[in-house]
């Protein structure tokens, strides 16, 4: 019997490139997101789209209640919404970044209270949270942005020790460099806040740092079939790692002191 799957953010990137990738592989998928407009290509890969807003407790509840009701059991979540909202801390109004926190954080372990009793029951379950190596790595400008997946990790951390006796599955992803709307998004959202304040000069460098990144920058479809890998995986690694630059950077920041590690990052900011 096939797997059914919910991916949120599946409007776009990596939700979006992981949901057709599943899709076309036997399972059965439910792609969720707050633009629903954007949702109606993946009917033509079979998918069933179904709205989500992370933010609100009602919709969350609804997505996973009307899951439930079609297929009886949700065997895998894949929580890949996520907002890339940057610029100084200083400068970031806390309505901003209670948002990003909200969608990034709170909004993935909402779904997964929800899912867990019945997983629980069935003594199955895959939960893949979707981090970044930015959840390893702190860039400048970047710090609710990194708080959040920063948080991820230690949620899923924690999160795995506490399910495993029930025969449920943590694994978390690790993408580097992957082509998304997140980038240019998260580009004019670190200007709007900060290009015109004392951290300008710094601004326009990391904008420019992440215009070159996104030319080398791997396709979505690299992390969803990692993805794939660990869903299927019978004992899956507690972390995969994918996309541009992604594991040369983990494991400088692994060698290297904070301090050299710190000049190393700086240096490409000019």
């Amino acid at each position: 019997m096939a797997k059914t799957v919910l991916v949120t953010g599946a409007s776009s990137g990596i939700g979006k490139a992981t949901a057709i990738y599943l899709a076309q592989n036997g399972y059965t998928v439910y792609g969720a997101a707050r633009r629903t407009e954007k949702l109606k290509v993946l009917k033509d890969y079979h998918i069933h789209p179904i709205e989500l807003d992370v933010t609100k407790e009602e919709s969350i509840a609804a997505c996973v209640a009307k899951i439930m009701s079609e297929t009886g059991s949700l065997d895998i979540l894949i929580n890949s919404a996520g907002l890339g909202s940057y610029g100084a801390l200083e400068d970031v109004p806390l309505t901003e970044a209670k948002n990003l926190m909200e969608i990034n954080l709170f909004g993935a372990a909402r779904l997964i209270q929800l899912v867990l009793p019945e997983m629980r029951k069935r003594k199955y379950g895959k939960i893949v949270n979707i981090s970044s190596v930015g959840g390893k790595i702190g860039l400048p400008m970047g710090c609710w942005y990194h708080a959040s997946k920063f948080a991820v990790e230690g949620l899923s951390d924690s999160l795995r020790n506490e399910v495993r006796q029930f025969g449920i599955d943590v694994i978390v992803i690790e993408p580097g460099g992957t082509r998304s709307e997140m980038t240019a998004i998260g580009s004019e959202d670190l200007m709007r806040v900060s290009g015109h304040t004392v951290y300008e000069k710094l601004a326009k460098a990391m904008t420019k740092m992440y215009a070159t990144m996104e030319k080398d920058a791997a396709d979505p479809l690299v992390i969803a079939k990692l993805i794939r890998k660990s869903v299927e995986a019978k004992r899956p690694a507690t972390r995969y790692v994918g996309g541009a630059m992604a594991k040369p950077m983990l494991f400088l920041r692994k060698v290297l002191s904070d301090n050299i590690f710190d000049k190393m990052l700086m240096s490409q900011m000019k």
